[in-house]
C-alpha cells in the first residue's frame, strides 16, 4: 500500500451494541481523536457529510458503511472499525432516500489527498469478500478484527 495506515487495538471494536449510526460514529471518531489521529472537529464534519453524502454501501450481508471526512481534518492516516451485534441504519450511498442495515462500520481518516481513492478501492475489495466480512462481524476480540483488517484491507497486493 502506498499510503501508510495506522490501525491499533484502540481503534477496533468487536460486538458493539448501538441503536443508531450516530452512536457508532461517535464511538469511532472519539477513538480516533483520543489517539490524536484526527482534529476535534472530525466528528462534526462526518455527521454533516453523512447528511449530504451518505456512506452506506449496498451489498450482501453483512453490509458496510464507510463514514469519513476531509483529509484536512486528519493528522495521521488511520481507520477505525466497529463490528455491530445488530445492524444500524445508514443512508444508502447510491439511493440517498433509502437506507441500508450496516453491521460493519469502517471510519476512514486519510491524511493524504490521493490516499482516499486507494483506501476506497481496498475497502471495496473487502466488501466483495463475504468470508472476510462474516469473520469480522463475528469476531469476539480486537485481535481477530485486526487480523481480518490486515489480511483483507491492508495487505500488499
Amino acid at each position: 500500500m502506498s499510503i501508510n495506515v495506522v490501525v491499533t487495538k484502540e481503534l477496533v471494536f468487536p460486538q458493539v451494541e448501538a441503536s443508531t449510526k450516530e452512536e457508532v460514529i461517535y464511538l469511532l471518531a472519539d477513538a480516533l481523536e483520543r489517539q490524536g489521529f484526527v482534529k476535534d472537529t472530525y466528528k462534526d464534519a462526518i455527521l454533516a457529510r453523512e447528511k449530504e453524502y451518505p456512506t452506506g454501501l449496498p451489498s450482501t450481508s453483512p453490509v458496510v458503511a464507510i463514514p469519513h471526512a476531509d483529509n484536512n481534518l486528519v493528522n495521521t492516516t488511520s481507520i477505525a472499525v466497529a463490528a455491530l451485534k445488530s445492524p444500524v441504519k445508514f443512508h444508502n450511498m447510491e439511493e440517498v432516500n433509502q437506507t441500508v442495515d450496516a453491521q460493519i462500520v469502517i471510519m476512514m481518516a486519510i491524511a493524504e489527498p490521493h490516499g482516499q481513492i486507494e483506501m476506497l478501492q481496498r475497502i471495496i475489495g473487502f466488501i466483495q469478500n463475504d468470508e472476510a466480512k462474516n469473520k469480522l462481524v463475528h469476531s469476539v476480540n480486537k485481535e481477530e478484527i485486526l487480523e481480518v483488517i490486515q489480511e483483507s484491507i491492508l495487505k500488499e497486493e
